[in-house]
């Protein structure tokens, strides 16, 4: 078996720990410790070159691949400031100032809320003051005073709603992010404002009618190639709505009517030049086979076809793909499954120059595990995909993705991974902080992380035993609350 620190997949974009640190050091905390080292006049200065301190945060281009091995636990550079609630609770004061403000000044203070948002669950701090932030986040992105200024505030408006648990963030924020996706002049904004219209609609209350409202916006843009929003034929928006998409979809129990037309849509793309647009629409359309079977009922028929191509799969071969309950096959996802598993075949196997080795391993791995599931839609992600020569059939290990030091998920179906993807995109190298701390939002997104036990680690039982005692009071506290 591989190692299981080879199994978590990275963001397309990380940010480093030098970069982190930059942050943090030449951030909120070091002017606070540091005042009378650092005149107040440089302050401006000194963020003006620090943009690249940011590009993992503003860029969408965060998706976990299947080709990329990292672990979540070094996916970031934790939040070491002991005081950071006072830090939240100066950053907010700023924030809510705007008149005193300047566009670097909430830029800084943009900067701060998602860094102290990212690394702690601030829920009891921001509780009372969501409609305010919801306001002063909402101003930046209606004015687009600044690029920064404006993706920043899409990202904080983003962190607010999956930790805040307001249900009244969706009907607030909405029209204004589909103003920013429709009319803003920067293709950067409309990306970023369409990963946070995913998020305000999955976290802030939106409903299913509203997600599937939100699903056929985002379809639009993908059917178009981002014409419909005059971002033609760009590559961010298209990824942003693929995936976005996909995240929602995961929400949705009944896909059959929408299956056919979106699988069609999802394949025009898979001729994409870009290899993160493939690879999003590729992973919708294994969601989309995977929702064509659901578990098996008491009243269904003993002799009811499994597979899709009408051949059931051996009782071993089912304990090696799939776990829970047996799955039966309810309708048909897509009209042509054969040109669809071809096609799917062709990127698992490309060898074209034009592509990078690093897009090429990616469409490689990515690919034959899709294949994989839309072959038979029992079977989830798997990790070292391969195709037995002989056979022509796909085996591989399951997908075991390792969550900070000690929590293993094991990702047995696409809808895990797809919101596994997505939250770490908006948390990134704080989602095992957010996890292990409760955020009610992710506990009821993903399954129980089970405990790893490393060998020749004296403390790992304590670690175990305190991970469970976490785990437990962060679940009755919610219980408490509901």
């Amino acid at each position: 078996m591989p190692d299981l620190r080879r199994q978590v997949l990275e963001s397309g974009k990380t940010i480093s720990r030098k970069a982190a640190s930059r942050e943090s050091g030449s951030g909120r905390t070091s002017r606070n410790n540091s005042a009378q080292n650092s005149p107040k006049s440089s302050r401006n200065a000194s963020r003006q070159a620090s943009d690249d301190e940011d590009a993992g945060n503003l860029s969408d281009d965060t998706a976990i691949s299947l080709g990329s091995f990292d672990d979540l636990e070094n996916a970031d550079v934790e939040d070491e400031n002991t005081d950071w609630a006072g830090e939240l609770s100066q950053v907010i004061e700023e924030i809510l100032d705007r008149k005193r403000s300047s566009v670097q000044g909430r830029e800084e203070s943009y900067a701060a809320f998602c860094r102290l948002s990212k690394f702690h669950n601030v829920v009891d701090y921001i509780r009372r003051r969501v409609p305010d932030l919801l306001a002063a986040f909402g101003r930046s992105v209606k004015l687009e005073t600044s690029v920064r200024e404006t993706t920043l505030a899409l990202r904080a408006l983003e962190l607010l709603a999956i930790t805040a648990g307001d249900y009244t963030i969706f009907e607030n924020a909405e029209p204004l992010l589909t103003r920013s996706i429709r009319d803003s002049t920067s293709v950067t904004i409309k990306a970023a404002a369409i990963h946070c219209l995913g998020t305000c609609t999955m976290f802030g209350g939106a409903g299913d009618d509203g997600i599937q409202d939100q699903m056929t916006f985002l379809l639009d843009i993908v059917a178009s190639d981002g014409q419909s929003i005059d971002a033609q034929d760009d590559f961010t928006c298209v990824r942003a709505a693929l995936q976005e998409w996909g995240f929602m979809a995961t929400e949705i129990e009944d896909l059959e009517s929408e299956s056919e037309d979106s699988i069609q849509i999802f394949m025009d793309q898979l001729t994409s030049n870009d290899s993160a647009v493939q690879v999003a629409a590729g992973e919708n359309i294994a969601l989309l086979y995977e929702k064509s079977y659901t578990p098996q009922e008491d009243d269904d028929d003993e002799d009811e076809e499994d597979d899709t191509n009408g051949n059931a799969d051996s009782d071993s071969e089912e304990e090696t793909f799939s776990t829970g309950p047996k799955l039966i096959k309810r309708y048909n996802a897509y009209h042509n499954t054969p040109e669809l598993e071809r096609q799917l075949q062709s990127l698992a196997t490309v060898h074209t120059k034009r592509i990078s080795k690093r897009d090429k391993k990616s469409l490689h791995t990515n690919f034959a595990s899709i294949r994989t599931t839309v072959a038979n839609p029992r079977r989830g992600p798997m990790y070292n995909t391969a195709i037995d020569q002989d056979t022509n059939k796909h085996y591989g290990s399951k997908l075991t993705v390792k969550i900070g030091r000690q929590g293993v998920m094991h990702i047995d179906r696409w809808w895990k991974w797809i919101r596994l993807n997505s939250l770490r995109r908006v948390l990134q190298g704080g989602f095992a902080v957010h996890y292990f701390q409760g955020n009610k939002a992710v506990l009821d997104s993903l399954p129980v992380v089970m405990v790893r036990m490393q060998t020749g680690d004296r403390n790992a039982p304590k670690k175990a035993a305190k991970m469970r005692r976490d785990r437990r009071w962060a679940m009755q506290e919610h219980s408490d609350e509901d």
